[in-house]
């Protein structure tokens, strides 16, 4: 009988319900649910619809007794730095805020004259951007919400608490917030006093591959069954690195919304250099650092296709772009394309080119993003002394055939593609790992690599 693992894998876009089980020695993935994520505007503020979220997640876990495949054990999976507040009786503390709110803007400066740029970087290692959660929080505090708050849970921490009742934060995630000590690993209190937010709201860290708790009584009625909520690498990059064999000389790319570009270490790395190219050290599983950089990924094209009405595809893009020979260079990252009205004249404007064609303006984001990518890769071997040989494309973005030519071409390296669903078997691999104590990651990784396609661009 087949022992099953449900993976909730959630990003800004969408979310998936994918099983994961042994068949045949090999790593086997299931999707059985599938829904929409969006952010609304809310009094001009971007929010998340969280009943949406809870709900469509609960639909998905029930999804599986329809199916016959009931797992016996679960994990979630999202995107970084988001949270919910929780008042004295555990209810919600509306709204949700998206990171991709401009109202972390103007604290970035508020909270540098109590702690400075240097200081936070040396503590948390973590990159300087306008939507890390310190700044949201620094937000929620200046605008009082925070009074009533009596828990700060991270997003996945916060679904896994309405699957279980049980209050915890998951070590990975929280390592996002830039309030989290890099050579202690846990919330650092100092940072927290010299903002004056209320440190007895976050509860301690939990790590990956440890147990939440069982489905509280009201979900076992509305899913049909009962099952065990752990903890996976719950921020998304996490579990995708959980899952990529990248070797002490590679690197690796998340390729999706953001394009998560970066190597992994065993310590973090708090050099001048690494602060002043802007690096992050999250955390990873076995308390592996992820040092990287976000680039603005897919979401570039998601938002040209879409303010084109989604009458082309991605394939359409792609030949449209492949066939057009021409390109301009553009800052990915600059904050013209965090949330725009509109991606394609929020491009043709930074050129200072209002009738730039289309299929100029996609193949604009292919080699601007193929450079961003060369850029981080010299950054990443100047700052920390490797010399990289390999770069593993994983996600979504990894079927781009297009975009794996022009890194090869932009950075000069070897490069991988797959496994495409590297986040869900990140999240799977570390609920194996829980319930077998014996299966080191080494050997998870090695089972993920004998268990899926992973193609040598050429």
């Amino acid at each position: 009988m087949k022992n099953y693992h449900l993976a909730i894998d959630i990003g800004a876009s969408s979310g998936r319900h994918i099983l994961g089980y042994i068949e045949n020695g090999k790593l086997a993935l299931e999707e059985v649910y599938r829904f929409e994520n969006y952010i609304t505007d809310e009094n001009k503020t971007l929010v998340w619809d969280i009943k949406h979220l809870v709900d469509e997640v609960k639909k998905g876990i029930a999804k599986c007794k329809e199916v016959g495949k009931i797992p016996s054990t679960i994990a979630i999976d999202t995107w970084g730095v988001d949270y919910v507040l929780l008042d004295e009786n555990k209810q919600e503390i509306m709204p949700a805020v998206s990171y991709r709110d401009s109202r972390t803007f103007a604290a970035m400066d508020e909270v540098a004259e109590l702690i400075s740029q240097e200081e936070l970087y040396a503590r948390t290692g973590i990159q300087k951007q306008n939507y890390n959660t310190i700044y949201q929080l620094y937000c929620d505090k200046q605008s009082g919400k925070l009074e009533r708050a009596k828990h700060v849970l991270m997003m996945p921490s916060y679904l896994s608490f309405k699957l279980t009742g049980v209050i915890k934060n998951e070590y990975t995630h929280a390592s996002t917030t830039n309030l989290v000590n890099a050579e202690t690993k846990t919330w650092d209190f100092e940072i927290l006093d010299k903002l004056g937010i209320n440190k007895d709201i976050f509860s301690d860290l939990s790590l990956p591959c440890t147990e939440v708790g069982s489905f509280t009584e009201e979900v076992k009625r509305e899913v049909g069954f009962d099952s065990k909520v752990i903890f996976c690498p719950s921020h998304d990059t996490a579990s995708a690195v959980a899952a990529c064999n990248v070797g002490d000389n590679g690197m690796y790319i998340s390729s999706g919304t953001w394009s998560l570009i970066g190597t992994e270490n065993l310590y973090p790395v708090l050099s001048k250099e690494a602060f002043e190219a802007n690096f992050a050290n999250e955390g990873g599983i076995n308390y592996r650092f992820r040092f990287l950089k976000n680039i603005m990924g897919m979401w570039l094209f998601q938002n040209v296709r879409k303010n084109l009405n989604k009458q082309f595809s991605y394939d359409d893009m792609m030949n449209m772009a492949m066939q057009s020979g021409e390109f301009e260079i553009i800052d990915t990252n600059a904050a013209d394309f965090l949330a725009p009205d509109n991606m394609i004249e929020a491009i043709r404007g930074y050129l200072k080119n209002e009738k730039l064609p289309i299929e100029i303006v996609i193949n604009t984001i292919y080699h601007s993003l193929a450079k961003s990518y060369a850029n981080a890769v010299k950054e990443i071997e100047k700052i920390s002394g490797k010399t990289i040989d390999t770069i593993n494309i994983v996600g979504g973005g990894s079927k781009d055939g297009y975009l794996n030519e022009l890194t090869k071409q932009y950075t000069g390296k070897r490069v991988l593609a797959g496994p495409v669903e590297a986040t869900a078997t990140g999240n799977i691999i570390s609920q194996m790992m829980f319930v077998d104590k014996k299966l080191t990651l080494e050997k998870a990784r090695e089972f993920v690599k004998n268990s899926f396609d992973i193609t040598e661009v050429m």
